[in-house]
């Protein structure tokens, strides 16, 4: 099985895709997106920025390589109403074969495609599905940010065994210089790529330390931090450093709410 599916099928990352559902949709009403427009959302979980999309009268795919969230995203897009114009296939970005080339005016991936081991067969692949005029938009992670993502998979880090060799970290998908190498090696020239800092704000109707334990019992990354940690002893630690994480970057004012920004990277490039 390729590791990939495995991470993201291994808990259930419906329960941390529910705290991001407003700015998903916020961020989805940003790109323009016109009724009958073909759209491709590349790892898209249940259907975070899909559904939204389809909202706006876009014809949308999905793709997602975990089975659990293609059969969670399809019904969550038949429940509100737009099954019909929003399908979500099982697949790899990595080698998109269920796509044909030059598909999609508007290809986007947010915290999906980032996550894909062969970076630079994820920028090809998303070069090649996007037709000539079209759009790639893509939510990036960005490496050592003080805020709330970025945060926790450097704690994480420290408590799991060191990456195998030849490991290229997601987070390199939030430096500017690095996502222009990519796309440059797909043919997209350097002055069709633009970047701008974004916030992007995770919001529960429940106390942090949740949503902490939502990270820990639901979302692979953590999952498997606290599997390594427990080996040595030290799940604690690990629990108490990602509640002093959440709690302090918490700004809902409330205790038993949870609103924390996040910043990401957005990538747009410019399809020629």
């Amino acid at each position: 099985m390729n590791p990939n599916k495995a991470l993201w099928e291994k808990g259930d990352f419906t329960k941390i895709a529910d705290t991001m559902r407003e700015s998903s949709a916020a961020l989805v009403a940003t790109l323009g997106i016109q009724p009958g427009m073909e759209v491709l959302d590349v790892g898209c979980g249940d259907g975070d920025t899909a559904i939204p999309a389809a909202k706006l009268g876009a014809r949308v795919t999905g793709l997602d390589i975990a089975h659990n969230l293609v059969e969670a995203g399809n019904l969550r897009a038949k429940n509100e109403g737009v099954g019909d114009i929003c399908k979500i296939l099982e697949g790899d970005v990595t080698d998109m074969k269920e796509i044909q080339d030059a598909s999609y005016e508007l290809v986007i991936s947010i915290f999906g495609a980032m996550f894909a081991p062969r970076p630079l067969d994820t920028a090809k692949e998303l070069v090649r599905v996007t037709r000539k005029g079209g759009r790639i938009v893509m939510g990036n992670w960005i490496p050592g940010d003080p805020t709330l993502v970025a945060q926790i998979l450097k704690i994480s880090s420290a408590y799991t065994p060191a990456p195998p060799e030849g490991f290229l970290s997601p987070m390199l998908w939030g430096v500017e210089d690095e996502v222009i190498r990519r796309f440059e090696t797909a043919g997209i020239p350097k002055e069709n790529i633009s970047f701008s800092r974004e916030t992007f704000t995770f919001q529960a109707g429940y106390a942090p330390t949740v949503l902490v334990n939502n990270f820990k019992n639901y979302y692979g990354p953590t999952m498997n931090a606290f599997e390594a940690a427990e080996k040595t002893g030290k799940a604690g630690a690990l629990q108490q450093e990602l509640e002093n994480l959440f709690n302090s970057q918490n700004k809902s004012g409330a205790e038993n709410r949870t609103s924390i920004p996040a910043t990401y990277l957005k990538v747009i490039v410019h399809c020629g």
